[in-house]
Formats: C-alpha cells, sequence, structure tokens
C-alpha cells in the first residue's frame, strides 16, 4: 500500500509540473496574434503606461511623443518637440519621465504638458544620452546612459567616457552605480525587488537585489541575450527586445518568443484598462497583443 500511494504521489506532482508549464505557454491566446494599429512613424520607443492604462512612445527622429488610448485603440499625439525623447517611465504622480537625449537631459512632463529638465549633467559633465528610466518607489529614478552618437547633435564632445547606469534621488542629486559596455534597456519590481539591466553590446542582462533607496546588491547575469527595452509581468517573466519579444522565466530561461515583422523591435510594456495588454513598438509600427497575464507597476 505504501508503494502504491508513493507511486501516485509522484505521479500528481509529475502531473501538477505538467500542468503548471502548460498554463505557462497560456499566457498567450491561440491564434492571437499582435496587431499592428499604427505605421506612421519613422523609429518608435519608450512605451510606458500611465494609470488609467494609455500607453505613451516616443519617435524620436521625429522628435514626438504619441499615446494609444486603448478605449478608442487610436493613437494620438501628445507633445511636438520632446528634447528627442527616447526611453520613458511615469513616476508615482503620473508624469511622463522621459530620456531626452538630444541635450544629454532627463525630463518630466506633466499631463498638461508643463515640461522641467530633472537632470542636466553629472558632476558638471553633458551625459552620453540618457537612454531608459525606471522610477521607485522612494521618489528617485534608475537610468542607463550608453553613447548613440545622433546625427541631430550639434557640436557634441563626449565628456564622460564610460556608459553608466545612474540613480537620481527624489532631492535631485545624481550618483554612478555601474560602469558597463553598453548599458540600455532597464525595467524594475517593487513587487520583486529586482532590477534588471542590458548590458546590450555585450550580450547580456543582469539582476540586482533592490536593498534600498537607490542601493543595489552586486549584480549578476541573469541571461545571455542583451536587450533594447524590457517590461516584466506579475510572474516575474522578463520581456526582452531585438528580434521580436522574447519572454524569459524568473530563472533566466527562455521560455518564449513573440515575432514581429519588423526590422527591429524596440520596446515593450503592458497597458490597457486591466494591464494585460503588451504593447510593442518596432521601427515604423506599434502593436497591440492581448495576454493572461498582466504587467507589474
Amino acid at each position: 500500500m505504501k508503494n502504491i500511494l508513493k507511486i501516485s504521489l509522484v505521479g500528481l506532482v509529475f502531473a501538477l509540473v505538467n500542468c503548471k508549464s502548460v498554463n505557462y505557454n497560456k499566457m498567450f491566446y491561440d491564434r492571437v496574434k499582435p496587431e499592428k494599429i499604427s505605421d506612421q512613424f519613422s523609429f518608435t520607443e519608450g512605451p510606458a503606461s500611465d494609470k488609467e492604462g494609455n500607453v505613451y512612445f516616443t519617435d524620436q527622429p521625429n522628435d514626438k511623443i504619441y499615446y494609444w488610448d486603448w478605449k478608442t485603440n487610436k493613437v494620438v499625439e501628445f507633445l511636438d518637440k520632446t528634447g528627442r525623447a527616447n526611453g520613458t517611465h511615469f513616476d508615482k504622480d503620473d508624469n511622463l519621465i522621459t530620456c531626452s537625449d538630444n541635450n544629454g537631459e532627463i525630463w518630466k512632463i506633466s499631463k498638461d504638458k508643463k515640461i522641467q529638465v530633472l537632470v542636466e549633467n553629472f558632476e558638471g559633465k553633458r551625459l552620453n544620452g540618457p537612454n531608459d528610466v525606471w522610477n521607485d518607489a522612494h521618489g528617485g529614478m534608475y537610468f542607463t546612459d550608453p553613447l548613440y552618437k545622433r546625427d541631430y547633435w550639434v557640436d557634441f564632445k563626449e565628456e564622460i567616457p564610460n556608459k553608466s547606469l545612474y540613480y537620481r534621488s527624489k532631492e535631485g542629486k545624481v550618483v554612478k552605480l555601474e560602469t558597463f559596455t553598453q548599458p540600455n534597456g532597464i525595467i524594475g519590481s517593487e513587487k520583486f525587488k529586482k532590477l534588471f539591466v542590458s548590458d546590450i553590446d555585450a550580450g547580456k542582462t543582469y539582476v540586482y537585489d533592490i536593498l534600498g533607496e537607490g542601493k543595489l546588491s552586486e549584480k549578476k547575469l541573469f541571461c545571455e541575450m542583451g536587450s533594447d527595452g524590457m517590461t516584466l509581468d506579475n510572474n516575474g517573466n522578463l520581456y526582452l527586445t531585438g528580434n521580436g519579444v522574447h519572454i524569459f522565466n524568473r530563472e533566466g530561461k527562455k521560455a518564449y518568443h513573440i515575432p514581429i515583422d519588423e526590422e527591429w523591435t524596440s520596446n515593450v510594456t503592458f497597458g490597457g484598462e486591466n494591464n494585460n495588454i503588451l504593447f510593442i513598438t518596432a521601427t515604423k509600427s506599434v502593436y497591440i497583443l492581448p495576454t493572461d497575464v498582466r504587467g507589474v507597476r
């Protein structure tokens, strides 16, 4: 009887493990493909969802910010002359924080389009070009500063030789945390107490434990893939971009791939009324994909 019970328990565990695996793969509905909702852009980037679920994104070559209104499924222009905004993220007060790299700055843009420059330089030197940003619950922000020389920069002089990860406190103090080959995409989670940073030219993504306000553990290799942009779902899966969207589980193993028929997939976030619509920016187009998971806010 004990042997039979043992065999039954082993079988039950095996079934539960396999059932969990099947459910994991059902995060994405059968036969539901990404829907292209607009292709009017030059290069889309930096999607971020506001508190209502609308997704704001940038068209950096044209110096514009747009938003996707989930109620109407329409794309609307929000702002012209954005400082050449690239990556964006909303702070806790629903202000749009932008990596505006025309002069190596970070801006805060309110919903009524009032602009405040939050970061103008680092120790009196021009930043290379802030690329992506994530705001924490303390009112601070982590941001990456790689170097992609833009043809629209005027009289640019490289003043900081390192490409690094920085933290700006709510009081406005900026500190350099770590140097990379070419840091790019960044995302964090208060729920999981993790911060992910992509070193795109090194072909790696790293993870930190968030220990406190602007305080991180030593970085650990998460996966052998770099990324332009990234997001997280509420199960802790990490979404990386480049050739479509690649989903990695919490152990850093690739679990799923969403192909996108574009030259380059730049970034991704969750939005919509229930924060379960994957919003994808890819070269000249933007896409939406309903999912059975929700993003981490």
